[in-house]
């Protein structure tokens, strides 16, 4: 790939500075811990960012003061305490190739801004660049200026190609967040164009992906040309299968299935025949499968409870990372534990009722793997 090896050669200028400044050692990662939502553990953790009708952040609330449900049923939720001194782990996503190739001059807010985005709390960073396929430019470091001297190359190397890979860059990114310590929060910022242009990896398994870990994204995008997106959503949406799910699947033979509606309407049909849990959380897969082919940056950070900005000129994208900077450590640090915990997507929706104007920021879904001994052949 042009951008692996373009970075290659761009960090014979980063190691260059690297030697002029005290060398640190980098944390290493421990175990294999991970927050996986799989069969192996049923806590779901929700982030959420509670503001007021001016924006203001709002400090005060209880765990009785939130309503859950989980595909319509109401769970009982418990509130963490004091969560804003965690330590964290950021994975910095930034395309380089594609239309990212025009946007690269206003990254250079990204090395400015990057100690302020994570704290003063104990942190990792890694950064990865990706055009057709992600590269891990810097493995994670608690040693913030080497992060930003791997955003520096990625934008002094400006020699991607011209996909852009999103989907697969942020499952690559979801991995490398799996590896680092249990007690860490963790988040994605993802820097990249609104159309995915090249993942091999289908919406529905994107969605697996993303959302089952406790990771937060948060997104800056920039749009392609409306025809390009056209052109693109179109792929995306003939190319995805509906989850092997009975009527889903468009057998031909299956009484259920009626070939002469688009897949996302009979997709909609074999839903209303489900139970009303199942339906809840079918109808809302397809709805995000559906957003997902159309803006990518936007849907993940509202599927994971982060946040979502347009990318603008360089000050008002460091306004924007003022902002984020602002909300990770003041998030409220909700978790409960399913009372129906089904295989597959589960849909979240979190209010606050008894108040009237609060705008609750938080995850609008999560999924939960199949038990390990169901993939066992049958006798």
């Amino acid at each position: 790939m042009r951008l692996a090896l373009a970075i290659v050669l761009a960090f014979a200028f980063a190691s260059s500075a690297l030697a002029q400044t005290p060398a640190t050692q980098d944390a290493q990662p421990v175990g294999n811990s991970t927050t996986t939502l799989t069969s192996r553990s049923n806590l779901v953790l929700v982030p959420a960012l509670v503001r007021d009708k001016k924006g203001e952040l709002i400090f005060s609330l209880k765990a009785e003061d939130f309503v859950l449900t989980d595909d319509g049923v109401p769970q009982k939720l418990h509130l963490e305490e004091d969560t804003g001194a965690e330590p964290l782990a950021l994975v910095v996503c930034i395309e380089g190739g594609g239309a990212g190739v025009d946007q690269l001059e206003k990254y250079k807010a990204l090395e400015s801004m990057l100690e302020t985005v994570v704290g003063a709390v104990p942190h990792r960073i890694a950064v990865v660049g990706f055009d057709s396929a992600p590269v891990l430019v810097q493995d994670f470091s608690t040693d913030t200026t080497k992060a930003e001297q791997a955003i520096h190359a990625l934008i002094v190397d400006n020699g991607g190609d011209e996909k852009a890979a999103i989907l697969d860059s942020l499952n690559f990114s979801v991995d490398l967040l799996r590896k680092q310590p249990i007690q860490y929060r963790r988040a994605i910022l993802l820097v990249s164009e609104t159309l995915d242009r090249g993942s091999k990896t289908r919406l529905d398994e994107a969605v697996r992906a993303i959302s089952d870990t406790n990771t937060a994204i948060y997104s800056i995008g920039f749009s392609t040309t409306k025809s390009e997106a056209l052109v693109e959503t179109a792929k995306l949406s003939s190319s995805q299968p509906g989850p092997a799910h009975g009527c889903f699947s468009r057998d031909p033979n299956d009484p259920n299935v009626d070939l002469s509606k688009s897949a996302a309407k009979q997709s909609l049909d074999c839903a209303a025949i489900l139970a009303p849990p199942l339906r809840i959380a079918q109808i809302a897969f397809i709805a995000l499968r559906d957003a997902l082919s159309k803006n990518v940056p936007e849907t993940v950070a509202r599927l994971t409870g982060g946040e979502y900005y347009k990318l603008g000129s360089q000050k008002t994208l460091e306004r924007d990372l003022s902002t984020i900077a602002n909300h990770i450590p003041n998030r409220y640090m909700l978790s409960f534990q399913p009372q129906s915990p089904h295989p597959g997507f589960h849909a979240i929706s979190l209010t606050t009722p008894n108040y009237v104007g609060l705008k609750v920021s938080a995850r609008s879904g999560y999924w939960i793997d199949e038990p390990a001994n169901s993939a066992e052949p049958k006798p």
